[in-house]
């Protein structure tokens, strides 16, 4: 029997709304969900790829999702210096087939939301919640995760929507405009008791 040759891994690049961030797009599943790294810290349990990247002196952020790794850089580095560096760095981790994201990062990261938000909304205020998250869910993340980033939902208060964005999306000036053009306006129309969008840093 031939021995199975498996594809050679592809990268390319994909700008983002974010000038600081870049998407590198792979032809391999990476990881199924979303997952953020905003420090070495946040990686080092869950991450043996953010860290490796984090160990480069240009990177702020790793944000894993699917088939692409969003990597936002230290403003004080150019894009044309460290594009083709990441991109070699990133091809070859996933050539090696080296753990992306470790067995249990979703159910861990699900638990530490879940603590926040149990027994938070009783009632009437917890189908409006489940509203929110499905509109979300639903509407807001595939678009968001075209341009390499994710949204979260974290609380509700008093008609006010808290969200944490993620990835290019987090800290890009576009996604102030993205969250009050575009997010509130919708919820404002499905769901009248919506009031207002705030982003929350995550």
């Amino acid at each position: 029997m031939e021995p199975i040759t498996k594809s050679p891994v592809m990268l390319y690049t994909e700008q983002t709304p974010n000038p600081e961030s870049l998407k590198y797009v792979t032809n391999r599943m990476l990881y199924k969900g979303t997952a953020d790294f905003k420090d070495k810290a946040s990686a080092e349990d869950w991450s043996p790829l953010a860290l490796a990247l984090f160990d480069l002196p240009y990177v702020k952020g790793v944000y894993i999702n699917n088939n692409y790794v969003t990597i936002t850089k230290e403003i004080n580095y150019n894009w044309e210096d460290i594009m083709l560096r990441l991109k070699d760095f990133i091809k070859k981790y996933v050539e090696s087939e080296d753990v992306i994201v470790k067995e249990g990062y979703a159910e861990a990261m699900e638990k530490i939301t879940e603590d926040a938000h149990s027994e938070q909304y009783q009632g009437d205020e917890a189908e409006l919640v489940k509203k929110i998250k499905d509109l979300i869910d639903t509407y807001v993340k595939p678009a968001v995760e075209m341009d390499g980033g994710n949204i979260e939902f974290k609380r509700y208060e008093a008609g006010v929507v808290y969200v944490i964005m993620q990835g290019s999306c987090s800290g890009c000036p576009s996604s102030t405009v993205t969250l009050k053009a575009g997010i509130e306006g919708m919820m404002q129309r499905m769901i009248p008791e919506v009031k207002e969008v705030v982003q929350e840093m995550g």
